[in-house]
């Protein structure tokens, strides 16, 4: 029997002080690591929340740019109200509902796209 778990999306990057400016600062990511073969070469890592892990690369070819996730989350309301405090000249996402859902979309300086949902029901 065959079974799969702790799916690890990747995000192509271009510039680590956006990123970091991005998914640390206004995210509240924390960077558990990084890894980079020489100094001048590109970097990957990974940051991660409260269960939620993504990996940054700014490898060619470990990614597309533009690439979408969708992540279930509890406490949709209240991270959305945290981002809302949080000062980033970027974006201001809206809380939304869709259906049955709480959604908030965040787009990163890289064209990914994180869609956060929360179910309404059960």
């Amino acid at each position: 029997m065959t079974t799969f778990s702790d799916l690890v999306p990747i995000f192509r990057i271009f510039d680590v002080a956006k990123a970091l400016e991005f998914y640390r600062d206004y995210l509240g990511m924390t960077v558990a690591w990084e890894h980079r073969f020489e100094p001048a070469l590109p970097l990957y890592m990974q940051v991660e929340r409260d269960g939620l892990v993504l990996h940054l690369s700014e490898h060619y070819g470990d990614a597309l740019p533009g690439s979408t996730i969708r992540v279930k989350v509890q406490g949709l309301a209240a991270f959305h109200e945290e981002l809302r405090d949080r000062s980033y000249g970027y974006l201001r996402p809206g809380l939304e509902r869709d259906g049955d859902d709480l959604e908030v979309n965040l787009l990163d300086p890289f064209g990914n796209q994180l869609r956060l949902y929360e179910p309404l029901k059960d």
